[in-house]
């Protein structure tokens, strides 16, 4: 009966191809890119770090402690400075309105200067920056093609991409990764449907109880001026966090021992754009919910946070003025640990984490990133670092907070047209906490065992220069300073003190030539 099924799908599929088989058109190739060069100067503004941990501790440990012990020297009211660049470089293969074919690759220099080896084990990928040059250092960035679905007998326009491809929902907000899967577009005026399929890890062939897959539908209608919309995600991690299961094809050596968590989470979401009299609104709003199951202890961990975020802006002639707030759910310190992970201590060393209430984002989500909110404490600017800043934080092996778990910020902005090819923006941002019993970011404590709570985390301004040197050619020279709040304190071990970690700033360059 299997086979008899199978059968009859591939004779109707040949049948529903047939009509188009003959009516491919002349190849159309065509190539695009971009190469930046920039350059980073900063003071206790720490670089990306992918592999930050979900829930606390999301900037690097050289940044959160005054450990000075064994000549090992810290980057705490240190300034650091670096150049790095990308190239993109994309091909499309094109037959006509209804096949094309994109291969797009990423050279990175995370540092002028990369040491060898890169910045993964065993790869030399981000390191086109080791003197002397002549890196292995080509990545695939997407691998995919596009396809218009032959008429079906639904009178509606479809298409499918299959591949590694972008699965980006309001990257400045929610979901900004690449992956594996296969996506469709089904257009029933006025509404879109994105519905999709990712595959984020395998497992072993022969275990389908190991993998980890995501399954979700994004929807929007234009109805006036507004376009209004709407998201759902799935993620199921067979193994969690990503990493606690080799990913091989052949059974282990010995008994065969599943991943030690496995986890559930999902993320629905709602947002509207458009434009009222004058006015242009962004609206943003995500609920997350999801459970950690793990082998061995006595409790689940489960997660429940939101966030929401809001942008109004007032165009006038050569200005625009904008306002924008945002507010994320922070967790409770003294119901989980850094990680957010089932059967560790709570970070207040009470019995075992059991909830998780920051805001989160999926797995491998680069919002923090894209966020593009300041350029001190959120990041600006997604370049080979990454968008540089405190909020610039995602786990590629499990949720994390992103760019806004655990804060809220009000934000004030103007921008003023010089000229045809120079634009300024000032802006200017008030930073809180959200987390209970503890804080998002500083170590401060009460005590040796216990965390302090603070609400303000700082306040920050910005400028930002943009210039149009020739069409292709654009500069951008843009920094600020943030007056770090008691939020921000850090602990001192060694002296059993709370300190103030002098004030970020950062300053940041980026040359772009786009073709």
């Amino acid at each position: 009966m299997k086979k008899f099924t199978v059968v009859s799908l591939a004779a109707l599929l040949v049948l529903a191809l047939g009509a188009t088989a003959y009516a491919q058109v002349k190849l159309d190739f065509r190539a695009s890119g971009n190469i930046d060069a920039q350059t980073h100067y900063s003071k206790n503004v720490p670089p990306l770090q992918s592999g930050a941990s979900a829930i606390f501790g999301s900037i690097p440990a050289d940044y959160r402690t005054w450990d000075f012990t064994n000549g090992v020297h810290r980057a705490t009211n240190r300034k650091i400075a670096y150049w790095d660049s990308r190239m993109s470089l994309r091909f499309e293969a094109a037959m006509g309105k209804e096949l094309n074919g994109v291969l797009q690759f990423e050279i990175d220099s995370t540092r002028w200067g990369n040491s060898q080896g890169g910045i993964r084990p065993g790869s030399e990928a981000h390191a086109i920056g080791v003197w002397s040059t002549d890196r292995v250092g080509i990545e695939v960035k997407y691998m995919y093609f596009d396809v218009g679905l032959p008429y079906f007998g639904i009178p509606v326009p479809m298409n499918l991409r299959v591949g590694a491809q972008p699965l980006a929902i309001r990257p400045w907000f929610f979901q900004a990764t690449d992956g594996v899967g296969v996506s469709a577009g089904i257009k029933i005026d006025p509404v879109n449907i994105n519905p999709f399929y990712f595959k984020p890890g395998e497992g072993f062939d022969f275990d389908m109880g190991d993998d980890v897959d995501i399954y979700g539908v994004q929807a929007n209608a234009k109805l006036g001026t507004f376009t209004l919309g709407g998201y759902f995600l799935y993620l199921n991690h067979g193994s969690f966090p990503l990493t606690d299961q080799p990913f091989s094809a052949a059974p282990p050596p010995g008994p065969y021992v599943n991943g030690t968590q496995k986890a559930d989470f999902w993320w629905v979401g709602l947002y509207m754009d458009g434009k009222a009299g004058p006015f242009n609104i962004q609206l943003d709003g995500a609920f997350d919910r999801g459970v950690v199951r793990p082998a061995g202890y006595d409790r689940n961990v489960t997660y429940q946070g939101y966030a929401g975020l809001a942008k109004i802006e007032y165009p006038f002639e050569k200005f625009s003025f904008a306002v924008t707030g945002m507010y994320a759910s922070g967790a409770d310190a003294d119901q989980t640990g850094a990680t957010g992970v089932a059967g560790v201590s709570t970070a207040n060393n009470a019995r075992s984490a059991r909830r998780v209430e920051s805001w989160g984002v999926p797995t491998g989500s680069e919002n923090g990133a894209a966020n593009n909110q300041s350029a001190v404490f959120y990041g600006m600017e997604a370049g080979a670092s990454g968008g540089q800043g405190y909020g610039a934080s995602h786990n590629y092996n499990q949720p994390s907070k992103g760019a806004f778990g655990g804060t809220w910020f009000a934000k004030l902005a103007g921008s003023y047209k010089v000229t045809p090819w120079y634009k300024v923006t000032l802006q200017g941002l008030y930073i809180g906490d959200t987390t209970v019993s503890g804080n998002t970011y500083g170590t401060a404590r009460k005590n040796p065992t216990q965390l302090r709570d603070d609400q303000f985390i700082g306040v920050e301004l910005d400028m930002i220069n943009e210039f149009e040197i020739y069409k292709n050619l654009t500069f951008k020279l843009f920094g600020g300073y943030m007056w770090a709040g008691n939020a921000m304190d850090l602990w001192n071990a060694g002296a059993g003190v709370n300190q103030n970690a002098q004030s970020p700033w950062a300053i940041r360059t980026r040359l772009l030539y786009t073709f």
